[in-house]
């Protein structure tokens, strides 16, 4: 192979171009979730991913146990995790007055860095072939067969899934309508994220209200806590573009943003930004490839369930993909 081409994870010699049963664009939960699950059902699985593991990701690190069992049967060590459970949730208004409540339910906290690598190696061990450091340039659909152009080659599927999160090069090139239309009030968002260390307790998670946002806050693993905020990119303007004035002059207008900004321990030399959020509606299927997770427009702000949201539609493309590759439905 050529310097500076990347080989797959899982190499193996191929005498013959393979066509796989299912291509996969996009490894954070939902493309390896998917992997993972089509992989164990005994189909033939390539995966593309343009980062190399571990790495972060913006993402409020709060996953409902409903999803427990389901991690567990991708092979989740929980008990030897160790992960914080999340029994309440503290919401406060724009001035910081909070308003305390209890989570039926409940949930978990965990890093993006440290579930996704682990994911990761889970698809490798069960025979997924996974490209990282991977562009995908283009997916075309004719005569029954996806062919899937990368900087690592060009492949073949027979059925190609997108889980290339919330904004990507082939959603501009297949001009998507988010992607073309307008700045609004739906789709000019940008999403910060730090890992701080702090003082709080362990089972709470917080969201609180800023001028034309939120901020997410709750434990995760090793002592640190996962701080996340969601906002306009106009307030990042008027703030001259500076994300620490944007901090002190906006969020630090609700007392226990200011308060949290101040006297944590930021573990970040600089915080991990994504810009242009769109929560636009979007198709479920496009070009004949079945979208989840964020390339499906599934999750929305305060949902506060996203992780959750995208393993769900991991299970659903599965189940679908599953049958379809047993010939049981067209």
């Amino acid at each position: 192979m050529e310097m500076g081409i990347p080989i797959p994870d899982n190499c193996c010699k191929m005498s013959q171009p393979i066509v796989y049963d299912i291509a996969i664009t996009g490894g954070g939960l939902a493309g390896l979730c998917l992997a993972i699950q089509s992989a164990k059902a005994g189909h033939q699985v390539i995966l593309f991913e343009k980062e190399i593991y571990p790495f972060h990701k913006v993402c409020g690190e709060y996953i409902s146990l409903e999803s427990h069992d389901f991690l567990q049967g991708l092979g989740v060590p929980f008990e030897s995790w160790n992960l914080p459970i999340i029994k309440k949730l503290n919401i406060s208004d724009v001035k910081g007055r909070m308003y305390s409540f209890n989570l039926p339910l409940g949930g978990f906290g965990v890093s993006r860095y440290k579930l996704d690598e682990f994911l990761y190696q889970q698809a490798l061990q069960s025979g997924v072939n996974i490209f990282t450091d991977t562009r995908v340039n283009d997916i075309e659909f004719a005569n029954n067969l996806f062919t899937i152009t990368t900087t690592a080659g060009v492949y073949s599927a027979k059925i190609a899934a997108g889980s290339f999160g919330k904004r990507s090069n082939l959603d501009v090139k297949w001009k998507r309508p988010f992607t073309v239309a307008k700045p609004n009030k739906l789709n000019n968002y940008i999403g910060i994220k730090y890992h701080i260390k702090t003082d709080a307790p362990a089972d709470i998670i917080s969201l609180h209200n800023f001028e034309n946002g939120y901020c997410g806050f709750s434990k995760i693993e090793n002592d640190t806590y996962c701080l996340c905020y969601l906002t306009t990119a106009d307030n990042l303007k008027k703030s001259g573009q500076s994300v620490s004035r944007m901090e002190a002059d906006i969020l630090g207008k609700n007392p226990n943003l200011k308060a949290l900004f101040s006297n944590a321990e930021f573990v970040y030399a600089a915080p991990l930004a994504i810009s242009q959020i769109s929560f636009s509606k979007k198709t479920k299927v496009e070009n004949h490839i079945l979208l989840l997770g964020d390339a499906a427009g599934m999750i929305t702000p305060l949902c506060g369930n996203g992780m959750s949201m995208a393993m769900h539609g991991s299970k659903l493309v599965f189940g679908n993909v599953h049958l379809f590759l047993q010939a049981k439905i067209t």
